[in-house]
């Protein structure tokens, strides 16, 4: 008998706008803590939506559905039938989503970031789940590069020329070269990574193998590394994934430089660029002024556990 997951590996093969992050291989590399499978409603040999999951135990033995490391969106994907009228489409989406929501296995704590394409989760709602808001920064259109600069803010523009005279710009495989660079950003905040050599090494192999990744430096005539910059894609969109430099180069503009030329490489093969937003204000700041137009997304979430509800009413009212 054919597993869900069988038939999800499958829907990746053939389904060409499904989002980098959902696909079957990068679910695989990055899952590497816990396992993931996917709720599927087919009719016939036809699929209509699925639902990928990634499932964890944690130190009490709760079993929480999240999102993996580095994995922007999951949430539900469906394939519309043609020519739908607003109330079936309506209507599908429902008896579409209903169905996968019945699929998901027992869970003390869901939690997942929706695809900004995902505009109705009403379903989730009449099913007990909770809605909270994240933002993307989106490029939607870079086929007319000259447009796309003119849009760049002033200040942005004077790094990326002064960046040009101090730094070369390199695609490498260096992935520790690349680690290093992150791992210089974390210190400088206070921070420890949030993921590991191991776990970068394994998902840029499985990048790697499918021709998905670029790895951007920027380095001066001394070979100091000022900032490094990680580059994903799809059939449709390139995404910012990662991204660090040394605390003692930031004003070289370094940073500002292989953003652009990352964007200028989208724009050559027609693809979309997401910065894969962050609610950070200085983040957010620095993505907006290469014109980018923010993309609302759902959060979707919901808690069974007794126990974890207490601990997050407690949290709430401190």
């Amino acid at each position: 008998m054919t597993s869900n997951k069988d038939i999800y590996r499958e829907f990746c093969r053939k389904e060409k706008e499904l989002p980098l992050f959902l696909h079957d291989w990068w679910l695989d590399a990055v899952c590497c803590e816990g396992c993931w499978d996917a709720a599927v409603v087919k009719e016939g040999d036809d699929i209509h939506g699925v639902l990928p999951y990634y499932i964890v135990t944690g130190k009490l033995g709760h079993t929480f559905i999240t999102m993996p490391r580095l994995t922007q969106v999951m949430g539900p994907w469906l394939s519309y039938p043609p020519g739908q009228k607003s109330w079936s489409l309506l209507g599908f989406e429902k008896k579409v989503m209903t169905g996968l929501i019945r699929q998901l296995p027992p869970f003390d704590r869901f939690i997942q970031g929706f695809h900004y394409s995902v505009a109705n989760w009403l379903p989730f709602h009449w099913q007990g789940f909770a809605q909270s808001s994240g933002y993307t920064y989106v490029i939607e259109d870079v086929s007319d590069i000259d447009k796309v600069y003119e849009n760049v803010r002033g200040n942005i523009r004077r790094e990326i020329k002064k960046a040009e005279k101090v730094v070369s710009v390199t695609v490498e495989d260096d992935i520790e070269a690349f680690y290093q660079a992150v791992f210089k950003t974390y210190r400088r905040q206070g921070l420890k990574p949030s993921i590991s050599l191991e776990f970068l090494r394994r998902l840029d192999r499985a990048c790697k193998e499918r021709n998905r990744r670029s790895i951007y430096f920027a380095r001066d005539a001394e070979e100091r590394i000022h900032a490094a910059l990680y580059i994903v894609w799809d059939d449709v969109g390139a995404y910012h994934l990662l991204s660090g430099g040394d605390p003692q180069l930031r004003t070289s503009g370094a940073t500002s430089l292989l953003m652009w030329r990352a964007i200028q490489w989208a724009s050559e093969f027609g693809l979309r660029f997401d910065f894969e937003g962050s609610m950070k204000e200085p983040i957010e700041q620095f993505f907006r002024s290469f014109g980018a137009v923010p993309k609302n997304y759902f959060f979707i979430s919901k808690t069974n556990s007794r126990i974890l509800k207490l601990k997050q009413f407690l949290q709430d009212i401190r």
